[in-house]
C-alpha cells in the first residue's frame, strides 16, 4: 500500500472515531438541553409538559424552536405566535370536534409561552394573553369539558375561578383546589393537574389570586404574602354555591408552594396540602442569582447604594432590566430595595407550625430556582401536621427540574397515589 493511501485510510479511520466518540474519548450521547439560555431550556420544557393532557405536541414545539436564536426574545414571540395561529387557523376546518378541540388546545398553549416573555405595557402581552384565553374556552367547549366559571368577590375587586365537576362518584372524593404561582395562568393549571384529576374522577377547583393571570393583567391587584385572604374568599364563594366536600385538598403550584401552606395555616377547612414544588422562602429563592455585592450592602443598610447599582445593571443588561420590570410588576414594588423588604414576607418560617392538615412535599435535586434543602427547613417547622411526606425526584427518573417539568406524569402518579393513601376509603 502505497504512503498516499495508508495516510488516507488513517484520516477516514480518525473521523469515524471522532464522530463516535465526541473527540474526548467518551461514546457520543443525546442531549438534555434545548437551549443554553436556561430561561429558553425551562420554558420548552414546561411546554413539553403539556403533552400528557393534550397542550402540546412534540412535532410542533421543536419545529418553532428550531427558528428560535437562542436567548432572543423577539424570535421567541413571533415563533410562538406564529405556531399558535397556525395551529387555531388549522382549526377551523376541523369537523371532527375532538380533532377540533384539541387543535384549540394547543393554541391556547403556544399563544400562553409566546406571551410569557412579553413585558408589562407591551401591547402584545394583553393580546395574546386574552387569545390563549379565547381559545382555551373553546377547546373546553369542542371537547365537551364540564366547567363552570366563578367570580369571586375580593374587597372591592373579584377574583375568577373554574370548578371542573367530576364524574359520578366524585362527591364522594376530596375537593381539589389548584392555586398557580409566579407566572402560571389558571388555564394553565388544567394541562397541570385538574385534566388529570378529572380522569382520575375527582372534582377539581383552579383559581387566579392576586399578582396571576387576568386578576394582575386588567385589574392591577399585585400579589400578597397574606394569601389566606383570597384563598378564603375562593372557598368561601364555592362553598355558598355548593355542597360541602368531604375533604378539601389544596395544591400549590411554584410560588403557590409558599401560597398553598401559607392559606393551609390559616384555614381549618383545608384537609391536605401540597407544596408542588416546596417554596419556604422566596427572597433566597429570587437573590440567589442576585450579586453577593447586592445582597451585602442591602443587608449592612446601604438602600440607595443597592438601588444605584441596581439601575446600573438595567442599563447593561436588557435581560436583566425585563426580569426586574416584571418582578417589580408582579410584586407590586417600586424599586430594588422595596423588592427586597415585600420578598422577605414570603417566607414560611414563621407559620409553618400553624399547619395541622396533611402535607406532601414534592421536589426536583436539581431545582435551578428553589435550593433543596429549604425541603428540610420546611419540614423542620412542621411540628403539628398530621402528617408529612416528602418526595423528591431525581435526574435519573427524568423528574430533578422545578415543579419536575418534562415528567407530568411521573408527578400525577406520586400525587394521586398520595391521594388515595391519604383521603381514601380504608383498604
Amino acid at each position: 500500500m502505497s504512503n498516499k493511501f495508508l495516510i488516507l485510510a488513517v484520516i477516514v479511520l480518525a473521523v469515524a472515531v471522532a464522530s463516535a466518540y465526541n473527540f474526548a474519548g467518551k461514546p457520543a450521547t443525546g442531549s438534555t438541553r434545548f437551549f443554553k439560555s436556561e430561561e429558553f431550556h425551562f420554558q420548552t420544557l414546561r411546554a413539553f409538559s403539556h403533552i400528557p393532557s393534550g397542550g402540546a405536541d412534540t412535532g410542533e414545539i421543536l419545529a418553532t424552536i428550531g427558528k428560535i436564536r437562542d436567548g432572543n426574545a423577539e424570535d421567541w414571540f413571533r415563533e410562538w405566535d406564529r405556531a399558535a395561529k397556525r395551529v387555531e387557523d388549522a382549526s377551523r376546518e376541523l369537523k371532527d370536534p375532538i380533532s377540533r378541540g384539541s387543535a384549540l388546545l394547543r393554541a391556547h398553549s403556544y399563544y400562553r409561552t409566546a406571551e410569557f416573555l412579553t413585558l408589562p405595557g407591551d401591547p402584545r402581552k394583553n393580546e395574546s394573553f386574552h387569545k390563549s384565553v379565547e381559545t382555551f374556552h373553546a377547546a373546553l367547549g369542542a371537547l365537551d369539558v364540564k366547567y363552570e366559571l366563578l367570580t369571586i368577590p375580593y374587597g372591592d375587586q373579584t377574583l375568577k375561578a373554574v370548578y371542573y365537576p367530576g364524574p359520578t362518584g366524585a362527591g364522594a372524593k376530596p375537593l381539589i383546589v389548584v392555586c398557580g404561582g409566579y407566572d402560571s395562568t389558571m388555564e394553565e393549571t388544567y394541562f397541570q393537574i385538574a385534566a388529570a384529576a378529572i380522569e382520575r374522577g375527582y372534582s377539581c377547583l383552579t383559581y387566579e389570586g392576586p399578582g396571576q393571570g387576568s386578576i394582575i393583567r386588567e385589574q392591577g391587584i399585585p400579589f400578597t404574602p397574606e394569601w389566606e385572604k383570597p384563598n378564603a374568599a375562593v372557598l368561601d364563594e364555592f362553598l355558598r354555591r355548593y355542597p360541602k366536600p368531604p375533604k378539601i385538598v389544596l395544591i400549590g403550584i411554584s410560588l403557590g408552594g409558599y401560597f398553598a401552606p401559607r392559606a393551609a395555616a390559616f384555614d381549618n377547612r383545608i384537609d391536605g396540602v401540597v407544596a408542588f414544588d416546596v417554596l419556604f422562602d422566596h427572597y433566597e429563592v429570587v437573590f440567589a442569582n442576585v450579586p453577593r455585592l447586592f445582597t451585602y450592602l442591602y443587608e449592612k443598610g446601604f438602600i440607595r447604594t443597592v438601588d444605584a447599582l441596581a439601575a446600573l445593571q438595567m442599563r447593561l443588561s436588557p435581560e436583566m432590566k425585563a426580569e426586574f420590570q416584571t418582578i417589580l410588576w408582579k410584586m407590586g414594588a417600586k424599586d430594588a430595595p422595596d423588592l427586597a423588604l415585600t420578598l422577605q414576607k414570603y417566607n414560611l418560617r414563621d407559620v409553618a407550625d400553624k399547619i395541622t392538615c396533611d402535607v406532601l412535599i414534592l421536589a426536583g435535586e436539581n431545582d435551578s430556582m428553589v435550593p433543596l434543602e429549604q425541603v428540610d427547613r420546611f419540614k423542620e417547622k412542621l411540628v403539628n401536621a398530621r402528617s408529612v411526606t416528602t418526595r423528591v425526584f431525581t435526574r435519573e427518573e427524568g423528574g430533578a427540574e422545578h415543579c419536575q417539568l418534562g415528567a407530568s406524569t411521573l408527578v400525577h402518579a406520586t400525587l394521586f397515589d398520595w391521594l388515595e393513601k391519604t383521603f381514601g376509603p380504608p383498604i
